[in-house]
């Protein structure tokens, strides 16, 4: 790639280290769009073992730059966001994946497409582990920083998408049990973080 065009590119790439997230740190500030990129990626690869038979490189790449369209529209939380919403991140993805030449405009366009259909192992594991590390972050965040509706979102977001596997849906539970663990304590008085 040409390095003017290589700049350009992680010129955009660097708007997610700006562009935060509804998502608290647990040192209390918004985490960016790039922090979770990054843990996810690293959750990737650590479910090898759990699943030998797909390609992880691919589920890591796939966590990398599944956020890569919020470089442009920033994010909207989950459960603010739209059909619309997903449609013009769609939409800016499309447009940041044009300006890069061949083969990565190829790759990453087939990338973006497997991720969007949701049908090959690959893309299921991203997107499962995509939900669970919105939640874990919101578990390591302080309570205070939770919305009222977060309290039940915790416990459902990502039920669906960790039915394909039973090692997802143990990851699921046990972070179930850390966020009813989370708000016993807020109610309990014993302040958890």
């Amino acid at each position: 790639m040409n390095v003017r065009k290589f700049l350009d590119l992680m010129s955009i790439a660097e708007n997610l280290k700006n562009n935060t997230r509804h998502s608290w740190t647990s040192s209390g500030r918004h985490e960016s769009v790039a922090e979770h990129s990054w843990r996810l990626g690293l959750m990737a690869y650590f479910m090898k073992d759990e699943f030998p038979e797909a390609d992880i490189n691919k589920v890591i790449l796939m966590c990398l730059c599944h956020d890569l369209g919020e470089a442009i529209t920033g994010d909207i939380p989950a459960f603010l966001k739209t059909e619309s919403d997903e449609s013009v991140e769609n939409d800016a993805v499309s447009k940041l994946l044009d300006t890069i030449p061949q083969p990565y405009k190829e790759e990453l366009s087939d990338l973006f497409a497997e991720m969007n259909g949701l049908e090959t192992l690959e893309a299921k594991i991203y997107k499962a582990l995509d939900k669970m590390e919105a939640i874990i972050q919101h578990n390591e965040a302080d309570i205070a920083t939770w919305l009222p509706l977060e309290y039940d979102l915790n416990l459902t977001y990502g039920t669906k998408e960790v039915e394909f596997s039973g090692y997802m849906k143990q990851l699921k539970q046990a972070i179930n049990e850390d966020t009813m663990k989370k708000i016993d304590s807020q109610s309990d008085g014993s302040g958890l973080n």
